[in-house]
């Protein structure tokens, strides 16, 4: 069974245990998730009959020929008008929507109040409309092998291209230039886009988590916190290194150790059936104990796939146990305003017994020119 055939079944499964008898899923990346499609405009209608799920997918002219390429025979591949939740769902209703007045799925999260009025006046007393947000999120969270090997392989590229940036050196150049040489490196390196804006902060801008950079020059003596990541296939990466530019201070030293200590020991700790939390626990008692509690103002981690900010979370809030097939960062990092920051991040895949990382660089405090 195909990957795309496989997940189909099992969000009919799911979407049938929630008594829901048509799934509407218009969000481009679990509509990627699902069907393989990469367009801007598509309506997938999944029927959860216990014989199995039956799919009809919509677009609009532009995208008829992709769908063809992308979407597998599993799906009855139908053109229609630009507006999808609208008059294009009234008149490719399914046939085998049901006996009676089936219950029809939509996402709140993402269907806004505009669009579902427009398919409550499309399908009118036809179905019973149920909120259904989070299927698909859900079932996104455990990643096949598949996912695993494009994000790992994301995570490689992007190691690349840093390396070849620190070759360059750091001092002299503003925190902009770095940042740009990155993102050149990773699409020569063939990334097909950042998985978000590179961060480059040196010096106390380090003590900012989302830093933008700045036409700053970076100076010898400070540390430089470098967070960024690629996208490959459409599957993200994201790592956080800190740098030492020239030698760091006793205190950045310091800091940079505990932070270290931190990563490490949540990075033992990850393992199927642990809490969120709980492995948000074990780095945030070793920064406490160490007096900088109250400089740790993030979470820990959280998931990464399609989207570089997905489930589940790592933070004192994240009570989803952690399965074999998450892939989630490990982040810890210490903020001192007016003086420097250090935050130090893995991007790891939860195993049947620990956690393997995806990434291929040191994490030691590194002196760079």
């Amino acid at each position: 069974m195909s990957p795309l055939v496989e997940r189909a079944d099992r969000l009919a499964a799911l979407a049938r245990e929630r008594e829901i008898d048509l799934l509407l899923v218009s969000e481009p990346l679990n509509l990627r998730w699902l069907t393989g499609f990469t367009g801007s405009n598509g309506l997938a209608v999944l029927g959860t009959a216990h014989s199995g799920p039956q799919g009809l997918f919509i677009t609009d002219f532009r995208y008829v020929g992709q769908v063809a390429e992308q979407v597998p025979p599993l799906w009855d591949r139908r053109e229609a008008s630009l507006e999808l939740l609208g008059p294009a769902l009234s008149e490719h209703m399914p046939e085998w929507a049901g006996e009676g007045r089936p219950r029809v799925g939509f996402d709140e999260r993402h269907v806004t109040v505009a669009q579902l009025g427009r398919v409550r006046e499309a399908i009118g007393e036809r179905c019973e409309l149920a909120p259904a947000g989070g299927l698909v999120e859900e079932l996104r969270e455990v990643k096949d092998a598949g996912e695993v090997s494009r994000i790992r392989e994301a995570a490689h590229l992007a190691d690349r291209a840093l390396r070849e940036v620190l070759e360059r050196g750091l001092a002299g150049r503003t925190e902009a230039e770095v940042a740009l040489d990155l993102e050149i490196a990773m699409r020569r390196h063939g990334a097909e886009a950042l998985a978000f804006p590179p961060i480059v902060a040196s010096g106390e801008h380090g003590a900012l988590p989302h830093a933008e950079p700045r036409a700053i020059v970076i100076e010898p003596g400070v540390l430089v916190t470098i967070d960024w990541g690629a996208r490959l296939e459409g599957y993200c990466s994201d790592c956080t290194r800190t740098y030492a530019v020239g030698e760091p201070g006793d205190l950045e030293r310091e800091v940079y150790a505990v932070v270290l200590r931190a990563q490490e020991a949540a990075l033992a700790a990850i393992r199927p059936g642990l809490e969120g939390r709980e492995v948000d626990a074990v780095a945030r008692e070793v920064i406490e104990r160490a007096g900088y509690g109250e400089h740790f103002g993030h979470g820990l981690g959280h998931g990464v796939g399609l989207a570089v900010h997905e489930g589940p979370r790592l933070s004192r809030h994240g009570e989803q146990p952690l399965m074999a097939g998450m892939v989630v960062t490990d982040e810890p990092g210490i903020y001192l305003p007016g003086r420097c920051g250090v935050r130090i991040e893995d991007l790891v895949v939860v195993t049947e017994d620990g956690a393997d990382v995806l990434g291929t660089l040191p994490k030691g405090l590194q002196v760079v020119d």
